[in-house]
């Protein structure tokens, strides 16, 4: 059995794919200007948690993109259920190669996804999809505190080398040409409750059916050592939105 069987058995039908909570979607997007009916991309959607709630908000056109057709095809289900079919649908793709026409959205939205193309990657490449002055919001990783002990740097640099400071971060978001609107950092329970917890439930019965799968065993190891670190060294790193415009000229 591949890596990557084991980690979508680990993650299938799960409400989330990464630490986050409706409330702070609902607290990033009141961060935006009142607009009217806007078009919004949910960029790495996963299940889609953040593409209904962005429906619900926004009363506007929203579409959610991912590469894991099981995801969008459970996003579908509740598209369908709640009736939002005229304004809201699924795309399956890559966030590295959007086939989007230039200029297609007021809001771009990549809520715990941004990691897997980069964050700095994410805002240079993406902007182009942006209308003029549109938004960038986004919810990225980062080391709250600049002096993780080693174990738990040497965790972050292993698995996502593009972890940064705040500060470092904001120089970022000015370098790619966007205006800061504001910032803040996921609870905790954003962590537990919107992703770990039914991560760990999930990792007791998957341990005993591949008690004599060594490869699988691995990849489970490595979810129970990433719920443990942010156990053991929260207080070193969290998840932050950052709620960001694009500007008329955006840096080569």
């Amino acid at each position: 059995m591949e890596a990557l069987e084991v980690f979508f058995e680990i993650h299938t039908d799960l409400e989330r794919e990464s630490p986050g909570l409706d409330r702070c979607t609902r607290q990033a997007f009141e961060m935006l200007p009142a607009m009217n009916g806007p078009v919004i991309l949910d960029i790495g959607c996963g299940p889609g948690a953040a593409t209904m709630e962005l429906a619900r908000l926004s009363n506007g056109d929203v579409t959610g993109l991912d590469f894991h057709q099981p995801f969008l095809d459970r996003l579908n289900a509740k598209i369908e259920a709640a009736g939002l079919s005229s304004r809201v649908r699924t795309v399956h793709g890559s966030m590295s190669e959007m086939a989007f026409p230039e200029g297609s959205f007021d809001v771009l939205w990549a809520e715990g996804s941004i990691y897997v193309i980069g964050f700095g990657k994410g805002l240079r490449e993406w902007a182009r999809f942006l209308k003029p002055e549109g938004y960038l919001v986004a919810s990225e990783v980062v080391w709250l505190r600049p002096d993780p002990p080693p174990e738990v740097r040497k965790f972050w640099e292993a698995n996502y080398p593009g972890i940064r400071t705040i500060p470092e971060n904001l120089e970022q978001v000015a370098a790619c040409g966007y205006r800061l609107i504001g910032l803040f950092s996921l609870p905790e329970d954003a962590w537990w409750v919107g992703d770990y917890d039914p991560v760990e439930k999930r990792l007791e019965g998957l341990q005993k059916k591949y008690s004599d799968n060594p490869e699988a065993l691995v990849v489970l190891e490595e979810e129970h050592k990433e719920i443990d670190m942010y156990r053991r060294y929260s207080q070193w790193y969290g998840s932050v939105f950052f709620v960001m415009q694009k500007q008329e000229a955006i840096p080569t």
